[in-house]
């Protein structure tokens, strides 16, 4: 029996980065691209290389371009630390796992680092693979979080819930990372809401996959956690906007949710230092007259757009930067999935 799974790439509509300091956040899971597990019976148990883990190249130049993308360690070891935190999880809760080995492959033509959640689909992927061979049920709440501790506690990578929620859940989903809660339960409320509700969204990314995150050149963790009002005070800011926009979408009222999506990457750049490409795709993206705020961390662009004739206005102008525009197509949630 061979086993296929797959998991898509996020957005985080408003409300973040607050997620990872007990805010609260919407976001939703997208079809356009996706990260495939593959597993399969064998007589031993075998991880096999991606194009990410190739180790022959074509020049040094080649080798450098391959490093910049994906790192140094490619996916291999997301799928490692999955297997590992599955095994732990099904020791801890004493599940008995039958003794059969498997081969295991990824595949993802999800945009890398560019705040799309890429890394996070193919462990969600592959716990997805792992439940199916071995007949394994996990609630999705803690399915989250046992996502989050393989990159967390196994690969020392700094990461929140959010992602791995909207993977998990798929849709559209409403999170409250309330501080009692996350400590009383382990995990936050999670809400689904109609996708039905959306206004008509694009989501763009940098086509030449080269631009750096700038949350490598942010100290707001720290500054949170030495009691920073400003950080502070952006956090409940965020976790607000994330609370309103949710009344506006059930109220029936899209027409008011572009302007927060603005305010939500305003807030964030008087306290981020932002790259210039990253603001330059923010900036022309409204100068369309569309709306814009990043999907994560930077990268990556999500708005609202009016009609088809701006929706052209923002692939031409934004095409002008080497950034690719689409319409997201929302992963619906599959009811069948544990």
């Amino acid at each position: 029996m061979i086993i296929r799974t797959k998991a898509c790439p996020r957005v985080g509509l408003i409300g973040n980065p607050s997620d990872g300091y007990f805010g609260k956040t919407i976001s939703f899971a997208f079809t356009n691209f996706a990260a495939e597990v593959v597993l399969y019976e064998s007589p031993e148990l075998e991880i096999l290389p991606s194009q990410k883990d190739q180790s022959v190249f074509g020049s040094i130049q080649s080798l450098v371009r391959d490093v910049e993308l994906h790192g140094y360690y490619g996916g291999i070891r997301l799928l490692k630390a999955t297997v590992k935190r599955f095994y732990d999880y099904c020791r801890q809760n004493q599940i008995i796992l039958h003794g059969k080995n498997f081969t295991i492959r990824y595949s993802s033509d999800i945009p890398h680092g560019v705040g799309l959640a890429g890394s996070s689909a193919i462990i969600t992927a592959c716990l997805r693979a792992l439940m199916a061979f071995y007949g394994v049920a996990i609630p999705k709440p803690m399915q989250a979080s046992l996502i989050l501790s393989a990159e967390n506690d196994e690969l020392h990578i700094s990461a929140g819930l959010q992602d791995r929620v909207i993977q998990v859940y798929e849709g559209l989903v409403f999170m409250d990372f309330d501080k009692k809660l996350m400590e009383t339960q382990g995990h936050g409320r999670y809400e689904e809401l109609n996708p039905g509700l959306l206004p008509t969204l694009y989501v763009a990314y940098r086509d030449d996959l080269s631009e750096p995150t700038e949350v490598f050149h942010n100290n707001i963790r720290a500054r949170y956690d030495l009691g920073d009002k400003k950080v502070h005070a952006a956090m409940k800011f965020w976790a607000d906007l994330a609370v309103k926009a949710r009344r506006i979408l059930e109220e029936r009222k899209p027409e008011l949710l572009s302007d927060l999506l603005n305010v939500n990457f305003d807030r964030r750049r008087k306290i981020y230092q932002i790259s210039q490409a990253n603001l330059q795709m923010v900036e022309t993206a409204r100068s369309t007259g569309a709306s814009a705020k990043f999907t994560g961390s930077g990268g990556a662009i999500v708005g609202i757009y009016k009609d088809e004739k701006m929706y052209r206005a923002l692939c031409k102008e934004l095409g002008k930067l080497g950034i690719a525009v689409i319409k997201p197509k929302l992963a619906l949630p599959d009811r069948r999935k544990a």
